[in-house]
């Protein structure tokens, strides 16, 4: 075990047992056992000692014995809707992924946008980001990556050898791919977990509901400027690859999609209910408003499509149906966990008074609300890239929502560019599951990730802040 997971799995009991045991209280005993509970959390997030879903668990065995909450309120947490909306998705994007559907649509997206060497590079982050926003960026990244090392060593092999344009072509389709998964989940509610998280906050304690057409209103816009900016910083700015001709590049994709074969019944069936599902979720409002006592949430919309994929079958006589249970063992069952343990800390964090007295403090202090609201995004779009972004957020979010209303703005428009700016992570391997994924490949140094990455944080950065200053306020 590495020296910081044995300092990691020591430290977070050892803080507990001393912030519980000392002679006065910090700020109450509900809330030092909040606060107790949060530090062994957190340091164990840090340090991914135990795995980040078994960490989420702690609030239901220690909330109870310190009398934080009964252990059925801290459950009914684990049981949120929103958890039932990700699971949905997390069925949706499985479905995708076990007929192939996904990378017959990635493949397209890239022959769509042409070979020319920054086309191709194009092409690759927009197919990344549009998977990213309807599966997991893991899963987008995963499809890709054999698909783009086919097309380098394409480079490798020719006359001239593998040149100085040629890695630099190489490094913008690596990061191009990293940073398009990243940048693509911010567009959906389900496209990256910390949106969800926010989601289930806003639901669970503040009783805001945010719709998925309202966040893609203001989510996909983002996402397309970070795209936008991703391409001219790798492709004009830092890794330029002129005079690359291949026109083989051309082939190999058509060879890739050839390879698929005709679309199955099984890619249509799964098309029909993806594309009836995403349709429910953008006119749910209008759906609503037609036939005011159905009452369709995104919830029960992304069940329908879950249960459908298990319930329809694709052979009524030989009972053969798209998904059976056993494909659920790749479902990321430790996310939904997660999301469980991040309620439930925002909820102690509620009712033991600690958002609260954040509240009471930042609105006795004569803060500037600008100032404040920029440090902020700046803080978390760079612990972002040392902690995993969805823990971050389920400890910050109540925190952040205690400050904006102590700083008297509404909550959500300092909530979303704070919780966007966690997805933002472009500086180092270790950030997000993409850049870590890629960074295996071998085509990328860690140098040249910082390099491009820093310029793309503090392009993230002055967007969030005008997100929050123009956009953010047009919506809520």
């Amino acid at each position: 075990m590495h020296i910081t997971k044995k300092i990691g799995l020591l430290l977070g009991p050892i803080l507990f047992f001393i912030i519980i045991n000392l002679p006065f209280f910090l700020i109450s005993e509900k809330g030092d056992a909040v606060i107790a509970v949060a530090l062994w959390m957190v340091i164990w997030w840090i340090t991914e000692t135990v795995n980040i879903a078994v960490t989420a668990l702690l609030p239901l065995i220690l909330f109870p014995l310190l009398k934080v909450m009964e252990i059925d309120a801290v459950g009914a947490n684990y049981g949120s809707p929103i958890i039932f909306l990700f699971f949905g998705g997390f069925v949706l994007a499985l479905a995708l992924e076990k007929v192939n559907l996904h990378k017959r649509i990635a493949l397209n997206i890239v022959k769509f946008t042409g070979t020319t060497p920054n086309k191709v590079v194009l092409g690759f982050m927009i197919a990344t980001a549009f998977m990213s926003m309807w599966i997991s960026n893991t899963a987008a990244t995963v499809v890709m990556l054999p698909i783009a090392i086919s097309v380098i060593k394409l480079l490798i092999d020719d006359k001239d050898g593998f040149t100085k344009a040629d890695k630099n072509f190489a490094l913008s389709i690596m990061l191009g791919i990293a940073f398009g998964a990243n940048a693509g989940g911010i567009a959906t509610v389900i496209g990256t977990p910390p949106n969800s998280v926010l989601i289930g906050l806003l639901e669970n304690q503040y009783n805001i509901q945010i719709s998925f057409l309202t966040w893609m209103s203001f989510g996909l816009p983002f996402s397309i400027l970070m795209i936008v900016a991703v391409y001219f910083v790798l492709v004009k700015l830092m890794f330029p690859s002129k005079g690359i001709l291949f026109s083989s590049s051309a082939n190999l994709i058509t060879d890739e999609v050839e390879k698929l074969g005709k679309i199955s019944k099984e890619e249509k069936r799964v098309l029909l209910i993806f594309a009836i599902t995403v349709f429910l979720w953008v006119t749910r409002t209008i759906i609503n408003s037609i036939f005011p006592d159905l009452k369709l949430s995104d919830t029960i919309i992304s069940l329908i499509g879950a249960v459908s994929l298990f319930a329809i079958p694709m052979n009524f006589n030989k009972g053969n149906f798209i998904l059976k249970w056993k494909d659920t063992e790749k479902l990321a069952w430790g996310i939904l966990l997660l999301f469980g343990g991040g309620l439930a800390l925002a909820n102690a964090m509620e009712s033991s008074g600690l958002v609260a007295l954040v509240t009471d403090t930042i609105a006795a202090g004569n803060f500037n609300v600008l100032a404040t609201v920029s440090l902020l995004i700046v803080l978390m779009l760079f612990m972002t890239e040392l902690m995993s972004n969805v823990a971050l957020v389920a400890v910050m979010a109540p925190v952040v929502a205690g400050i904006a209303i102590g700083l008297n703005i509404p909550i959500l428009n300092l909530l979303i560019p704070v919780t966007i700016a966690s997805s933002c992570a472009f500086m180092l391997p270790m950030a997000t599951p993409p850049n870590a994924i890629v960074f295996a490949s071998g085509y990328i140094k860690v140098n040249q990730m910082v390099k491009a990455g820093i310029v793309l944080n503090l392009i993230a950065v002055v967007l969030l802040i005008l997100y929050y200053q123009f956009v953010i306020p047009l919506f809520f």
